[in-house]
Order: C-alpha cells, then structure tokens, then sequence
C-alpha cells in the first residue's frame, strides 16, 4: 500500500523553500498548505486572485466567501492579498511563481504532462495548468503511481491530450520520489514499506534505479 494523500502532501512540501511564492493545484496539491514547514514562510497564490492562502479552516473559522481556484474554503494569513484572477494570471504568466504543485493524469520521460482530460469523459475546463507548466519556475506533479485498473501513469510517452511538453523535472507519487533527467526516469525514494521491485513494475517509463533507494521521511514534518 502507498501512501496516502495527506502523506502525499507532507512529502511534496519538504520540497518548499523559504520565500517560495507557491501556486497549488486543485486536489491533492491544494492539501500540502497544512503541511508547510514551521521553519520557512511561503505565500501560497490561488488562480482565483489570492495570495497568502492559509490551511484548510476549521468548522470555526470558515469564511464561505473565502475559496481557492477549487471552491474549497481556506484561509488567508497575515498580509495576505486579494485580486481579479486576470491579475493571477499576470503574476503566473509573468514568471512570479517559484514553485507550482500539480496532479496528474500521466507523466512521461521526457517531462511532459497530461492533467486536463481524458477523451470522452465530461471536461469542466483546463483551468490554469497550461499557464502554470508554461509560467512557473518549477513544477512538482503529484499523483498515484498507477490507475484503478494498475496501469502505470509513469510512461515513455503520454497518451491523453498534453498540458505541457518537457517541462516536468519532479515527481512524487504514492509509490516514490523521482526525477526525470535526459530523457529517463531516476528513483531517488521509495514510500514506507514500498520495493523498488514493485515500483519498476508500475513503471512503464525508462527507470534508472541506484544501488540503494531509501525510505521517505515523512514524520519531522508531521503537525
């Protein structure tokens, strides 16, 4: 078993840098705001024109006027600015956003990205992916290693309609830690209790594995 989406999280947030200015994607993503480490400040931006969003609120202090980019209620820290999402959009495509995390639907070798539909099934819109893998300085794509049926999501090349072409350098899915470099996946971690036997089964891409292949550390982050 993988882990599971609040581990998730807690592990693409050890990737955060302090002064990061950060843009969250819709599910998994959006859940790595409670999870940023005590010792850095971020800001975390919202495509619908927020910047400094706060953790998910408690049932105390939820404000329904008060959403991210996937209408959930959050919360605001200190300084933290409101704006029309065209302004979002300018800081986006502008280059002013440090670090983008992402779901996804495949990733492949080369870096690219499918995140916005899958042909056939009802599409609500591709949001702001394509300016996020086209705007942000780094991206980190979040997801499950295979799908329901077990086919692997980590591919030599995607098959679904691409949200960005080679510009994925980071990949954290239930299963491992990996980056893509020249043309090839490269294991770098494995979650608890998961083998690299079973992640290069899961792995349709190119896999480069070490010698050794440590165990994630998800606890010194752990609220």
């Amino acid at each position: 078993m993988g882990l599971r989406r609040d581990q998730l999280a807690m592990r693409v947030a050890q990737e955060l840098k302090d002064g990061y200015y950060v843009n969250l994607g819709i599910g998994i993503p959006t859940l790595v705001a409670n999870y940023v480490p005590d010792d850095i400040e971020v800001m975390l931006q919202s495509e619908n024109g927020l910047l400094g969003m706060g953790e998910f609120p408690s049932e105390e202090n939820v404000d329904p006027d008060l959403i991210n980019a996937g209408k959930q209620t959050v919360t605001a820290v200190m300084g933290a600015s409101f704006f029309s999402s065209a302004d979002s959009f300018a800081m986006i495509r502008g280059g002013h956003v440090d670090l983008t995390v992402l779901g996804a639907f495949e990733v492949d070798q080369n870096g690219s990205i499918a995140s916005w539909m899958v042909p056939g099934k009802l599409v609500k819109g591709m949001g702001g992916a394509m300016d996020l893998v086209a705007g942000a300085r780094d991206i980190i794509v979040t997801m499950t290693h295979a799908n329901k049926k077990g086919e692997s999501k980590v591919l030599k090349e995607c098959t679904l309609p691409l949200t960005g072409v080679g510009c994925i350098k980071k990949v954290v899915s239930d299963l491992a830690y990996m980056e893509i470099h020249d043309g090839k996946f490269h294991l770098f971690e494995r979650a608890p209790g998961i083998s690299v036997e079973e992640i290069i089964s899961k792995t349709e891409g190119d896999l480069i594995v070490p010698e050794y292949v440590p165990e994630m550390k998800l606890g010194s982050i752990m609220r």
